[in-house]
């Protein structure tokens, strides 16, 4: 594989695999265990070149499968592996399947630099006009976030990147989004946007907060990294994500709490909803990583280390109790249905207690 590091050697070596079509757009690409299966080197090693290989914009998260060939891969491979021999004054040789640096992507033997580069997919394809800058507008910009975060997590997303999907300079971003933060805004309001809560009442206020709670939960689902985005303590200005409280608050109206009273409520469901959520992506991410889903993961634990781990009943007594009963269900979405109801009783006491003058 050639000199450098070893995550350099391998990640040449994947490289090579995807551009020489080995491995498919969509194939799945080995997982950090089997990279260190295959090469052995530690997962600090594997984690490193499956996120080079993430960089180079050859694979992509897939979230419920896995680390995958990009589709742009057929790109690169379009890219000749080594320069011309003699490249003519003011042409920069290209070398391995694609160069591609900074603001600057390099297509066959011809260098673009400066703030006409065009990189990723666009690079290869030639697919951006004349027009393609003009075209550019917030919503388009705010959409194509939405899909990076969706495939490749939080971590994958940067202005850079969005350029690239769009096939324009990264500078033309910041003319319509001044900057991540901003942009990470405008993502937040689009995807609670999309599923906005019912204009009509509830027929009581513990239906009304479920169903928001519920929708919320839905929404998270969708967009694994958007629980990450939230903060209860300081909030962003996102009108389509404060209609959930504005609703949430209406639905205890009449119940005999005060507004203080009735905006906790509604902010502490939130963020109970919001806070097992934050579980979504790095549950993902994991997966991706270690190539096992939750439930394989438990059931390598269960026959490597949980029985000697947990195995001395005077230490662990109720984890030995578990261990002899039913087997319990543990999945977030288990979670969220015990930890909904008990929110919600909770509300209901408080509600109570109001009613008759006492707390």
């Amino acid at each position: 594989m050639g000199n450098g590091s070893p995550s350099e050697r391998i990640t040449d070596e994947l490289r090579r695999r995807i551009v020489a079509g080995e491995l498919e757009p969509g194939t799945r690409v080995p997982s950090t265990r089997r990279i260190m299966q295959e090469w052995g080197v530690a997962m600090a090693t594997a984690t490193k070149v499956l996120s080079r290989l993430r960089e180079d914009g050859l694979v992509r998260a897939l979230p419920g499968v896995g680390t995958v060939v990009a589709d742009r891969a057929a790109a690169v491979a379009a890219v000749p592996a080594a320069p011309a021999a003699n490249p003519a004054p003011g042409e920069a040789p290209v070398s391995g399947a694609a160069a591609v640096s900074g603001a600057a992507a390099v297509s066959g033997a011809a260098a673009v630099s400066g703030a006409a580069a065009v990189s990723g997919a666009a690079a290869a394809g030639g697919r951006r006009g004349k027009g393609g800058e003009r075209e550019l507008g917030r919503e388009r910009i705010v959409a194509v976030a939405v899909r990076v975060a969706d495939t490749e997590g939080l971590a994958a997303l940067s202005m850079r990147r969005v350029a690239t999907e769009l096939g324009v300079a990264t500078m033309s971003l910041y003319r319509h989004v001044p900057g991540k933060d901003e942009l990470l805004r405008l993502m937040l309001d689009k995807v609670f946007g999309e599923q906005p809560p019912p204009e009509a009442s509830a027929p009581d206020w513990r239906t009304g907060l479920d169903g928001i709670a519920r929708l919320q939960w839905r929404i998270y689902r969708s967009h694994p990294w958007l629980a990450a985005t939230m903060s209860f303590t300081r909030p962003v200005l996102a009108p389509d994500a404060a209609l959930h409280t504005e609703r949430s608050i209406a639905a205890l109206a009449g119940t005999g709490l005060s507004m203080a009273e009735m905006a906790q409520a509604s902010v502490s469901l939130a963020a109970f909803t919001c806070g097992l959520a934050v579980h979504f992506e790095r549950e993902a991410q994991a997966e991706q990583d270690s190539g096992m889903s939750a439930d394989e993961w438990m059931d390598r634990l269960d026959d490597q280390d949980h029985d000697r781990l947990m195995a001395d009943p005077e230490r662990f007594p109720m984890f030995d109790a578990l261990n002899r009963g039913p087997e319990i269900d543990m999945s977030l979405d288990a979670l969220f249905e015990f930890g909904l109801a008990r929110m919600l009783d909770g509300v209901g006491a408080l509600i109570a207690a109001r009613g008759t003058g006492s707390g």
